[in-house]
């Protein structure tokens, strides 16, 4: 399963106004300047000092509520819906005319272990999120979660901000069960999942094998395009 948008969603007004609260603060730029153009900002909700401009996102450290957290109900409770330990949790904002470049992260999908979860409470038209070169229509409220160990970028070609609450969560028996719902298959999920253009390149190599094994993988490989 690359990314998933779960049939439950959260309040818009209840998110917009806990984001004008943290808004009152001037948020620092992500520290990974090499992978965006443009402004990418970040303020933490929970973070390994407690401050709200340490943003760095790392894992299997100890992560602490900010004091901001504590001002934001909703947030709160979007965070309490998730049964299981969280680490960073952060407000992430993409300025107009700024762009995410593709990248991948490490150990960052649910065969891992973890699972990131993105709530957008800002948006437009004219974002877009690609995930191993599949749109992901993220709206305002909606609920997605994303194998980011798979190569992604972000394009905000609009006027306004994009901004999004991101959940670093680990995985535990609560959401073995929230993955089962939607259809997760567990006894695959170690297998490896190539990204598209290694796919298409080993479908290339596989073409020059006259074998029954070759034309079995062919078609396998090429099914799973087709569902991607």
């Amino acid at each position: 399963m690359n990314f998933h948008k779960f049939d439950f969603g959260f309040d818009t007004k209840a998110l917009i106004h806990d984001l004008s609260v943290c808004q009152e603060f001037n948020w620092p730029l992500h520290f990974n300047q090499n992978d965006y153009t443009g402004s990418w900002s970040s303020f933490s909700l929970r973070s390994i000092s407690g401050n709200e401009f340490d943003i760095l996102a790392t894992a299997n450290a100890n992560y602490q509520d900010t004091p901001t957290l504590k001002k934001c109900y909703y947030f709160k409770e979007v965070i309490d819906f998730f049964e299981c330990p969280k680490e960073a949790v952060r407000l992430l904002a993409l300025s107009p005319q700024s762009y995410i470049k593709e990248h991948r992260d490490d150990a960052a999908g649910y065969k891992d272990g973890f699972f990131r979860i993105h709530v957008p409470i800002q948006t437009n038209e004219k974002v877009v999120f690609k995930l191993n070169g599949k749109v992901l229509p993220m709206q305002v409220g909606e609920c997605w979660y994303a194998d980011f160990n798979l190569p992604h970028y972000v394009a905000n070609d609009g006027e306004n901000d994009r901004i999004h609450l991101v959940l670093d969560c680990i995985r535990n028996e609560w959401s073995d069960k929230l993955f089962a719902s939607i259809g997760y298959d567990f006894e695959n999920e170690h297998k490896p999942n190539y990204d598209t253009e290694t796919k298409k390149m080993m479908i290339e190599q596989l073409s020059l094998i006259d074998s029954e094994a070759s034309r079995n993988l062919i078609e396998q490989l090429k099914a799973e395009l087709a569902a991607q």
